[in-house]
């Protein structure tokens, strides 16, 4: 299973400070104005604040897209020479006003009150970048970017806000509804979470769920209790089951679902559940992250994984639910282009070395012995030193292990006057500003690694087509 880091929450963490003190009112930074639209019209600029759609303040994109909903609209601003004012704004009924913004709130991230036991932030090591350790629990980023919330921080002014702009469908963390596991997992606010949820699905607030499961914690009896609560309100439009990830920089876990039998435990105790579902709703509904397929069958999974049918529109496709389906068609849809980079490789006498987290070599196992690409294109598996515990994903990958890897890999080859070998690091790993999570940039792995290397997609159709460009293609790309 792939797992990307949201480079939208990371933005919004990193931009949210300026515009959020306590003792200020909220403004939206101006990054850019569409050429020709109202803005440019109005004489905006990039380093214009906007302050406020008549009369009323603008705390977030939400509130921005709610109150300029309008075609005649009063903008408050500041202009780039810190004077501030109104101006009156018209736009064609089809016509976008032509700003965009830094980030997506604009009066500071709201942050967690929890104390989850499992919080991945809680476990990062020292030294990385605040907006990576920011514990966001905000409901507007769950609308606007996906996030899953608690809803424990939740006060009775925003749960009206949510009804009146009808923020919905949200994605919450439900974990468990039992009041003594929920509070153990939660903390004390757990109570007043669930409240909430119950209140805004009353009111006709839509949400998609997660529990994060955890062994001997909230699984089993747990878990149907939870599952049962939630199916009997119709406005959870699903959920999601994913494992606990845990790393080396704490105390409290040492297992989750890895092994085969654990795994399957739970796969059997949803499949009841989603029968039910597809009977009476249409859908599976509740979901299982990929990794229990992987972990329960391993390189046999492809026998196992449901149909694309099965994960509907993907809605869960960012939180681990269907991206190996995903991928796996995507591969099989593209044997003909797998054969034609096969060629152009060989050509040139050289291989590709993709790297990847250990997560994904069940599917490599599965899937590459038949291919054209065997013995072209390899997976190069690194190990996540950095995080360590149980994370093996892609996307979690850090520069100085992926370094290590290409390092390690690259001295092996020396001097064995065989093909050239490619290295390609799929592009998820960094963010929007070109660096990984641990804060190096291609530049700085490659002189770290003594190796070239290329950036690439993470869909077979598309880096197949990078690989295919050849050698020295390659070179003249990426020198």
């Amino acid at each position: 299973m792939e797992v990307y880091p949201n480079a939208d929450i990371e933005r919004a963490a990193a931009g949210a400070g300026a515009a959020g003190c306590d003792d200020a009112a909220p403004r939206a930074l101006v990054v850019a104005v569409e050429p020709q639209s109202p803005a440019d019209d109005a004489g905006f600029a990039p380093g214009c604040w906007v302050t406020s759609v008549d009369g009323h303040p603008v705390r977030d994109l939400i509130d921005w897209r709610w109150l300029s909903a309008d075609d005649v609209i009063r903008l408050g601003y500041i202009d780039l020479d810190g004077e501030s004012g109104e101006i009156d704004l018209e736009r064609e009924p089809w016509e976008d006003w032509g700003f965009t913004f830094e980030g997506v709130v604009f009066d500071g991230v709201r942050q967690c009150r929890n104390a989850c036991t499992f919080c991945f932030m809680r476990q990062l090591p020292r030294g990385m970048r605040p907006s990576l350790t920011l514990r966001d629990d905000d409901f507007r980023l769950s609308f606007l970017s996906g996030t899953f919330v608690t809803l424990t921080n939740l006060s009775a002014a925003e749960e009206q806000r949510i009804l009146d702009q009808v923020i919905s469908p949200l994605r919450v963390s439900l974990h468990a509804t039992d009041a003594d596991v929920r509070r153990r997992i939660i903390g004390k606010h757990a109570a007043h979470g669930l409240e909430a949820l119950d209140r805004l699905l009353a009111a006709g607030i839509e949400f998609h769920a997660q529990v994060v499961l955890m062994p001997g914690v909230n699984d089993g009896a747990v878990l149907a209790e939870t599952l049962a609560w939630a199916y009997e309100r119709p406005g959870i439009l699903d959920v999601c089951i994913v494992p606990l990830g845990y790393t080396k920089h704490q105390t409290a876990f040492d297992r989750s679902f890895n092994d085969a039998a654990s795994a399957r435990a739970v796969l059997d105790q949803l499949e009841p559940v989603q029968r039910r579902a597809r009977a009476e709703r249409g859908t599976p509904w509740a979901f299982a992250a990929d990794e229990f397929y992987l972990s329960a069958y391993g390189s046999r999974m492809l026998g196992h994984l449901p149909p694309a049918a099965f994960y509907g529109d993907f809605s869960m496709y960012e939180d681990g639910v269907g991206i190996v389906r995903a991928y796996v068609d995507d591969w099989e849809a593209s044997v003909p282009l797998q054969a034609a980079c096969a060629r152009a490789l060989r050509r040139e006498n050289a291989r590709v070395r993709l790297l990847q987290g250990f997560a994904m070599k069940p599917v490599w196992d599965a899937l590459l012995p038949e291919s054209p690409l065997a013995g072209v294109v390899e997976p190069l598996f690194v190990p996540n030193d950095y995080f360590g515990g149980n994370v093996d994903v892609t996307g979690l990958l850090c520069g100085c292990d992926m370094a290590a890897a290409v390092r390690r890999e690259a001295a092996a080859r020396a001097g064995d006057g065989g093909a050239t070998t490619l290295f390609a690091v799929p592009r998820v790993v960094f963010n929007d500003d070109g660096v990984t999570l641990d804060g190096m940039d291609l530049e700085e792995m490659q002189r770290d690694a003594g190796a070239s290397m290329a950036v690439v997609s993470c869909n077979p159709s598309e880096f197949l087509l990078e690989f295919s460009s050849g050698a020295q293609a390659w070179d003249r790309r990426h020198a």
